[in-house]
């Protein structure tokens, strides 16, 4: 792929059309009758500030990690996303946790998800993904790391139990874990390639992706579909000029671009795109970023022992949770003596994040403030009955 098509990525993208009177971001709004929903994608720099390409250097290989940033001061809440997933299915909960507490946001594409390049990006097991953010943070901080709150949905949620468990980040202060348990995760494992099989294999659009993850209930709030999905699914092989090239689903302005040498790796840094630059959208396909289903010898891994693992990190713990009957036995047991806090989400998918990141939100600041990582920059809604 030439460096024209890869700093081509998204100022093509529509800006965010003003919230109605009344309405904040995330809250669902209602359409009238006969008025046709909007599926128009919106860009990373609605919600995040900047965008930096993280190079992890192992011999003589490099691998490029995709981050998104927003704020400037507080813990780092450090966001891992579910798998299939990217980044930018944290973008809405951002917004709205920088504008509750003080408090700085990295999110990251982990490896073979997103804009994130590795050389094996056929190992997925938990060791190493752990062992890549753990590096991350490296890099980032040196030896001035701030504290960091670890928040993992699904699969990140796993693989942030694992970092914890390993102290691969030595200024870890919390952990917060989204609908992810041991028992459920290993039980639905069974039917997974068969969830995966019936998935769209090929989109006529990034429109038409974006509709079906809504109607579909994959995630269920249009603003979260909207710049999430964009993250999830790319221009299919045959219409890319380079072939087995990864190229991101939409083209850009050129950015700027900064680069910082650190020992062990270099931070590029993006500038947010001109709006005035834009592009045409090509007429394409568009497929999943990534074949979930080849990856399934590492499922198990990510998942065998994660209750006993969360229940053994001997920092404060949250775990949110779409339904209580996604508890198994270790944690019940936990959760009544005390060893962690835990809320119950009702009315949300599996995405609770992108659902409802507005509560999400309410429930990592709370807890962010109960524990004194950090204080608040208004007065905190607190929805803890489970507690």
């Amino acid at each position: 792929m030439s460096s024209l098509e890869k700093e081509l990525l998204l100022s093509k993208l529509p800006s965010r059309p003003p919230m109605p009177s009344g309405l904040q971001p995330g809250s669902k709004m209602r359409m009238g009758p006969g008025r046709k929903r909007d599926f128009s994608p919106v860009a990373w720099n609605h919600y995040f500030e900047t965008m930096e390409d993280v190079t992890i250097t192992n011999g003589t290989s490099k691998d490029s990690f995709r981050i998104y940033k927003s704020g400037s001061d507080g813990p780092v809440l450090l966001l891992l996303h579910g798998g299939g997933h990217s980044a930018l299915s944290w973008a809405v909960f951002t917004s709205m946790i920088i504008s509750r507490v003080h408090c700085r946001v990295v999110a990251v594409d982990l490896r073979s998800h997103g804009d994130t390049k590795v050389k094996n990006s056929d190992d997925l097991s938990a060791e190493t993904m752990s062992r890549d953010i753990g590096n991350i943070v490296e890099i980032l901080y040196s030896e001035n790391s701030p504290p960091v709150l670890l928040i993992g949905h699904s699969m990140g949620g796993a693989i942030a139990v694992h970092i914890a468990a390993k102290n691969l980040v030595p200024s870890l202060v919390g952990l917060c874990v989204i609908d992810v348990v041991e028992g459920t995760a290993m039980d639905a494992l069974n039917s997974m390639q068969t969830f995966l099989r019936s998935r769209p294999k090929v989109f006529n659009s990034i429109e038409s992706a974006i509709e079906w993850s809504v109607k579909s209930g994959q995630i269920r709030n249009i603003e979260s579909a909207k710049v999430s999905m964009v993250g999830q699914i790319k221009l299919c092989e045959d219409d890319i000029n380079n072939p087995g090239s990864s190229q991101s689903v939409v083209d850009t302005a050129i950015h700027e671009e900064e680069e910082e040498e650190d020992e062990g790796g270099t931070v590029k840094k993006e500038k947010e795109p001109e709006p005035s630059k834009k592009i045409k959208e090509s007429k394409t396909e568009y497929t999943w970023r990534i074949e979930l289903s080849k990856t399934e010898k590492y499922w198990e891994g990510w998942f065998k022992g994660l209750s006993n693992l969360f229940l053994s990190c001997p920092i404060p713990k949250l775990l949110l949770l779409a339904g209580v009957d996604r508890l198994d036995r270790d944690l019940t047991i936990g959760q009544m003596q005390g060893k962690f806090q835990m809320q119950v989400l009702p009315q949300c998918g599996h995405a609770v994040h992108e659902d409802a990141p507005d509560k999400v939100a309410e429930a990592v600041a709370t807890f962010m403030v109960r524990n004194k990582f950090t204080e608040s920059k208004g007065e905190i809604q607190s929805t803890y009955p489970n507690f």
